[in-house]
């Protein structure tokens, strides 16, 4: 059965076109955030030589309520490469992800999924190896841990047959999580609260990026939602 929710409020609205619009934002690894075309241009600094060292997390300064429909518009520019996000991150003892007590991260994976944080993630436009780009699909995991808990098919193709703007959007309400893209439901997950611990609730989102990718983002909304 399709989740039914509805808007209730707009808890935060963000153009990402300017540099003003980022005022707060977090970079975690070493990346470049520029405006080349009016839109958020993420992109890593490193040699994707380097591996995960090459990856980067960009962090909202603002701090979310659980029952949320985030949505935001995806260019991509230059594959290979993969992109996420991440929803619900938080201190695995409550504390705000970007807390200075927390261990120092610096965009490699492990630290997202095998430190000291809880989050969602949804990875999308997956690109990076051979079997990615065999058969693409878009992935949720839940961390602690590497648990992948939903997957489906990723209707974006390849850089040279995009037509972008891509509409997303992730609807976390209670247990469950839905994420869309261009209006298509890609998956539907309801988290038990068992098997990978308690279902997560407030906290941030980020942008994760894997080096080379190189996309834009636009039009971030978050929406304060309720069940119909």
């Amino acid at each position: 059965m399709r989740l039914k929710v509805e808007d209730e409020e707009l808890l935060y609205t963000n153009a990402l076109a300017s540099p003003k619009d980022i005022d707060g934002f977090v970079m975690e690894g070493d990346g470049s955030v520029t405006f080349p075309t009016g839109r958020m241009r993420l992109e890593s600094t490193r040699s994707p030589e380097e591996g995960q060292a090459a990856n980067v997390v960009y962090w909202c300064p603002q701090t979310f309520p659980d029952d949320i429909a985030i949505r935001w518009r995806f260019w991509p520019i230059g594959q290979p490469g993969l992109a996420i996000m991440f929803f619900c991150g938080a201190g695995r003892n409550g504390q705000d992800v970007l807390d200075p007590s927390l261990q120092e991260r610096n965009g490699i994976y492990d630290q997202y999924h095998h430190g000291d944080i809880n989050a969602y993630h949804v990875s999308y436009f997956r690109k990076s190896y051979p079997s990615e780009r065999r058969l693409q699909t878009a992935n949720l995991r839940k961390s602690y841990g590497f648990h992948l808990v939903a997957q489906g098919a990723d209707p974006i193709p390849h850089v040279v047959d995009c037509d972008p703007p891509y509409r997303m959007e992730v609807l976390k309400c209670g247990a469950d999580i839905v994420f869309s893209i261009e209006d298509i439901p890609i998956f539907h997950f309801t988290d038990d609260a068992v098997s990978y611990g308690p279902v997560l609730g407030a906290g941030k989102i980020g942008f994760r990026q894997m080096a080379p990718l190189v996309a834009e983002y636009s039009d971030l909304e978050i929406y304060k939602v309720r069940r119909r």
